[in-house]
């Protein structure tokens, strides 16, 4: 019995040591001079060797490794989650006001409502419209995490919306740019601020398009983005509650009639709390500067081990088996970002 449990370890010790290899990687390859011009973050450069190693050497290692791996997309994925907050503090909802609590808000619940409601007509798995929903609204891979954390759907669902919120927020950093310098829009530097930090997807996408217009824009969309990636708590406590209604509701239909079905108990996402909690802490400011950068280095490698994961369990027939509608709904959301944010910037900022 000793020696199974210490082998089972061993096994799931080998997984976790896999996806540490390929964090180390990700960070080397995120370091690179052409990678930071994209934008393109560790996790989504871990994501990609995640993918690669499903769709090559996955078949040539024990299946005894799997645990570890299963362990850092689940385990690992929320631990990073919490220590994300870190990264925001309640002074950065103060300094930019109401307007950009009244964009972020919108632009979530709208995005997240339209998503749902798309996938259906669609005909699209709820849990990858959901994932890409919440991802285009929220704070894109970091958001598809933590809402795999509440709901948690089969690991190539989660890398599939992953992927379609990396592509089109990728496609928008550049744009939003080019659409600045050439008046297209017609913003100053306050509305283009709130403009950008409300409807690009990743908090890597709002850093490098918001330095490529000015300082002025940059500091502004990022904190109204921070405002946005806060509203993770809110949305991952409503889907908690909406899961154990749903498990509620097949209880009671599988009961047939016959005596009243147990009620669910709400699962409560616990890491979305303190999530929550950390950010409290964070707004004291009772840690040093470099002990913040520290952490958040920390939880950017631990977040890249989980992205890693993810595309472990992820093979080429699976995405296969997604099929492209996600990708139509993401670019879908995306155009709904561009002119429902556009609306917001220029109307918003003259009433309050």
């Amino acid at each position: 019995m000793a020696f199974n449990i210490t082998e089972k370890q061993g096994s799931m010790l080998h997984g976790v040591l896999l996806m540490t290899l390929f964090a180390c990687a990700a960070f080397y390859i995120g370091g690179m001079d052409w990678v930071k011009a994209l934008s393109l973050s560790p996790m989504v450069v871990g994501i990609i060797l995640g993918m690669l190693y499903a769709n090559s050497l996955r078949n040539n290692l024990p299946d005894t490794w799997v645990p570890g791996i299963v362990f850092c997309s689940k385990r690992v994925l929320r631990f990073g989650i919490i220590l994300y907050g870190f990264r925001l503090t309640f002074q950065d909802v103060m300094a930019v006001g109401m307007t950009a609590v009244v964009a972020d808000a919108v632009i979530v619940v709208s995005t997240i409502l339209i998503g749902v409601g798309l996938g259906r007509l669609l005909k699209i798995d709820r849990s990858i419209a959901l994932l890409t929903s919440c991802g285009s609204a929220i704070c894109g891979a970091a958001a598809v995490l933590g809402v795999d954390g509440a709901i948690r759907p089969k690991p190539y669902k989660t890398a599939v919306a992953v992927a379609t919120v990396v592509i089109f927020g990728t496609l928008a950093m550049f744009l939003y740019p080019v659409m600045y310098r050439a008046g297209i829009l017609g913003f100053d530097d306050t509305q283009m601020g709130l403009y950008t930090g409300s409807t690009l997807h990743e908090v890597a996408h709002v850093v490098g398009a918001s330095n490529a217009m000015s300082p002025a824009i940059s500091n502004s969309a990022i904190i109204v983005k921070m405002i946005r990636v806060m509203m993770l708590v809110p949305v991952l406590l409503v889907l908690a509650f909406m899961v154990a209604r749903n498990v509620a509701a097949r209880a009671s239909e599988a009961s047939d009639g016959e005596s009243a079905a147990p009620k669910a108990k709400i699962s409560i996402p616990w890491f979305a709390i303190l999530f929550l909690v950390v950010i409290g802490f964070n707004s004291l400011g009772l840690l040093p500067a470099a002990v913040v950068d520290g952490i958040n280095t920390f939880d950017t490698f631990l977040l890249t081990m989980a992205m890693a994961a993810l595309g472990a369990e992820t093979s080429i027939d699976k995405f296969r088996k997604a099929g492209a509608k996600p990708f139509v709904l993401a670019a879908m959301l995306w155009a709904w970002l561009l002119g429902a944010g556009y609306v917001l910037a220029s109307w918003l900022p003259g009433v309050m």
